[in-house]
């Protein structure tokens, strides 16, 4: 079908699986979809452009919702065609047309509440667990605001668990890079727990690591367990436990730098 010139969500439209695979239970969609994962395979081989080229720098999703509206006649002729949609059962077409409410207008107490109906009832309606809790997950931000992330992948525990090439992906893709792009940082860190010996750099606001073995020349050398690293990152940043050579300062300006993100972010708002 990728050959005939469809795209992924025209193809996740009209795919058929084997009815042998269709009627066995255990191959249904009760975790994830065929529709979910057919558009991961057209990303994976093709990418997010689809060939279209009034899609190859289309505007980001607020923007694009407030020339929406307003062609469509305002938030108000929005939320209207999009209860129309919702009483004659096409619950992804007044989700759309919410979406772009919302994104124009995230107070406007009529979209938000048919939003919240709309994807409820799109919830209600979904075979698989991974797309009805995001349904829902909607919903209820809509209703009683952003809920946060019950889990956290950065726990102890997990943390533990990374093997250092692990941690050190955990940490480069923490660094904001605007903050950091003077930066011209290099030091070396070995683990007298296992071993194991990296020298890090952080140039161009990009944090690369390579295994091998400390050289006098470093700025910085520290001698400590992981877990004794992991100490620091998670803001115990004294020396306790910590064999230190050179300029500490490198280390600090390199923490001074890392971003933990924001692990709660609104999901159906901008």
């Amino acid at each position: 079908m990728i050959n005939k010139g469809m795209t992924g969500a025209e193809i996740a439209e009209v795919i058929e699986l084997p009815p042998a695979v269709v009627n066995t239970w255990s191959t249904h969609g009760y975790y994830g979809s065929v529709s979910h994962n057919v558009k991961a395979i057209y990303q994976r081989y093709m990418g997010w452009f689809d060939g279209n080229p009034a899609r190859l720098w289309a505007h980001p999703p607020q923007a694009l919702a407030e020339r929406h509206v307003a062609a469509i006649g305002g938030l108000d002729r929005t939320v209207e065609l999009a209860q129309e949609a919702y009483d004659s059962g096409d619950f992804r077409w007044a989700a759309t047309l919410l979406d772009y409410a919302v994104f124009t207008d995230a107070d406007h107490a009529a979209a938000r509440s048919l939003y919240a109906d709309t994807l409820e009832q799109l919830g209600y309606g979904s075979e698989n667990g991974t797309w009805r809790n995001f349904f829902l997950s909607g919903a209820t931000e809509l209703r009683e605001g952003n809920f946060g992330t019950p889990l956290s992948a950065n726990s102890p525990t997990i943390m533990a668990q990374l093997s250092p090439e692990q941690m050190f992906d955990a940490i480069a893709i923490t660094v904001d890079g605007p903050r950091a792009w003077d930066f011209d940082l290099a030091l070396d860190i070995t683990f007298t727990d296992l071993d194991r010996s990296f020298h890090v750099t952080l140039r161009n606001g990009v944090l690369v690591y390579l295994e091998r073995e400390p050289e006098d020349a470093a700025a910085l050398h520290l001698r400590l367990t992981k877990p004794r690293l992991l100490g620091m990152l998670a803001g115990d940043t004294s020396t306790d436990g910590v064999e230190v050579d050179g300029d500490i300062g490198v280390l600090e300006s390199l923490l001074g730098v890392l971003d933990p993100g924001d692990p709660d972010f609104d999901i159906v708002v901008p």
